[in-house]
């Protein structure tokens, strides 16, 4: 889950060497934490949440079709 949510940044931002995601559990659930330049956080959040949205429903249909439960964090 880690590299999707990866390739589907490096596709939307300007500096793809900048962006990193790490993976951590709490509890039962999977947090990945995104992190992108300052510069790209824009393209990646989107108008009004919409892209970091679509891609937090992308990483919940991949969790729910492993039995898991995932949640994204984008870091500043």
């Amino acid at each position: 889950m880690k590299a999707l949510v990866e390739t589907i940044a490096k596709s939307l931002v300007d500096d793809p060497s900048q962006v990193q995601a790490a993976e951590e559990m709490e509890e039962d659930t999977l947090v990945i934490k995104l992190t992108v330049a300052k510069e790209d956080m824009g393209r990646i959040i989107g108008k009004e949440g919409r892209t970091a949205k679509a891609i937090r429903t992308i990483l919940n249909a991949v969790s729910t079709k492993d039995n898991r439960k995932a949640i994204l964090k984008i870091v500043e």
